[in-house]
């Protein structure tokens, strides 16, 4: 029996500490050929630093053989060594027929360190080598997928599915799927997800195909694969939002209710179904439980400027001009602002008789609003009433300006000139 079938041999029985004994009489009796294949089995065993000895003294018998060289640069990669993985890399000549399996590798590791242009330049040479080569072509999918370029993405999964359906344990039809769902071709990449949910039952991948659906306007689809989805798992939350939205799409209001609420069972915290839970509440005539929702968004998220202004115009609706300010105010308190927050204050103090304060937040909000017809024509008509009737004058005069058809408007400022 060859010295290295005995260390084989005594590892597949599990005498681990007599294998390792035996790896420097093996090396010593060993050709540079059976080294090499030692330094395989060592490395599929996990005896890292053992492979790594051994294939440093063949790169420096064998300087000019790339398969050594790609050998021991991946078992720096495993040893978590990256620079000097990447310094043996650059000695492998781009003749050298492994060049571009070298290139792949030094494409993983430069992403790793953050050069994406020096990784993509890695990966576009081992393309020009090898253009037909699917590893590769999905290597550069992959790249361009998680830089956010997904029209290149795209064009190279299509390459790839020309060949292979699969690579990498990944399906390149749910790959090409999310690829076009996220450069906004919805339609395009609905019967690539359901090629994928074909080969594979997935969840993630139902839940792009119903998300894909919804995009893409196929209501009914994007309901029938998220209710798909939440038999698998419920405790999916992601699919609750857009499967309430779906039944809203479709003109059932309480289904998409009940729906929110099914997913705040599973996530209470989720501040986007806690402010939808809310706008549909107020949709259905239900003002205090949208009040609930809109709170408890509010209270998970305190710079969360659409749940905030969603309650602030629901108060005003009701008339809680008390509770608009105190509202506003504390989330000014937490360092929270928006434009809206002005014009809201300054219509409750306005109706709270703080006169002096609501006219400051008109001043502040015309800075934002001075385009706005409906705010200029508010603002002028308070100004009239605290006597200041030539700005108010000037206000109507630009809403003339904005929209020379607004006959009340023109009214107003003929009747101020005649004052």
């Amino acid at each position: 029996m060859m010295p290295i079938e005995k260390l084989v041999r005594l590892v597949e029985n599990g005498e681990i500490e007599k294998a390792l004994k035996l790896i420097p009489k093996v090396k010593a009796e060993c050709s540079d050929e059976e080294k090499y294949m030692l330094a395989e089995h060592l490395f599929s065993w996990g005896l890292l630093p053992e492979a790594r000895d051994i294939l440093e003294e063949l790169s420096c018998r064998y300087p000019d053989e790339g398969d050594i060289l790609l050998f021991l640069a991946e078992i720096y990669t495993e040893l978590d060594e990256e620079d000097k993985a990447i310094d043996i890399l650059a000695e492998i000549d781009e003749n050298d027929p492994i060049y571009p399996r070298a290139c792949l590798l030094a494409a993983d590791l430069y992403q790793m360190q953050g050069l994406d242009e020096v990784s993509e330049r890695k990966l576009l040479l081992a393309y020009e080598q090898l253009p037909d080569e699917p590893i590769i072509q999905f290597a550069l999918g992959e790249f361009y997928l998680t830089k956010g370029e997904y029209q290149k993405s795209v064009e190279f999964y299509k390459k790839v599915l020309e060949k292979e359906t699969a690579l990498a344990g990944t399906s390149i039809s749910q790959r090409l799927a999310e690829a076009l769902s996220l450069s906004g071709r919805f339609e395009e990449a609905l019967p690539y997800y359901e090629e994928a949910l074909k080969e594979k039952l997935e969840i993630h991948t139902l839940f792009g195909y119903g998300f894909t659906a919804f995009q893409a306007g196929y209501y009914q689809t994007a309901i029938e694969k998220l209710k798909d989805l939440k038999e698998l798992d419920a405790e999916y939350v992601p699919l609750y939002l857009y499967l309430a939205k779906a039944y809203e799409h479709e003109g059932d209001l309480q289904k998409s209710y009940d729906t929110a609420k099914e997913g705040l069972k599973v996530d209470e915290w989720n501040k986007e179904l806690l402010l939808y839970a809310g706008k549909i509440a107020l949709k259905l005539g239900k003002p205090d439980e949208a009040e609930e929702h809109l709170r408890a968004a509010v209270h998970v998220d305190s710079g969360y400027l659409e749940a905030l202004l969603t309650l602030t115009k629901l108060l005003l609706h009701q008339e809680r001009y008390e509770d608009v300010v105190a509202c506003i105010e504390e989330a000014m308190k937490q360092g929270e602002y928006d434009p809206q927050f002005e014009w809201d204050l300054a219509r409750a103090k306005h109706q709270l008789e703080m006169y002096s304060d609501a006219l400051k937040h008109y001043q502040e909000a015309y800075t934002f609003f001075k385009n706005e017809v409906d705010f200029l024509e508010e603002y002028a008509y308070f100004l009239i009433e605290e006597g200041n009737r030539k700005t108010a004058k000037q206000l109507f005069e630009q809403i003339l300006q904005i929209d020379p058809t607004h006959t009340e408007a023109a009214e107003m400022v003929l009747q101020l000139e005649e004052e």
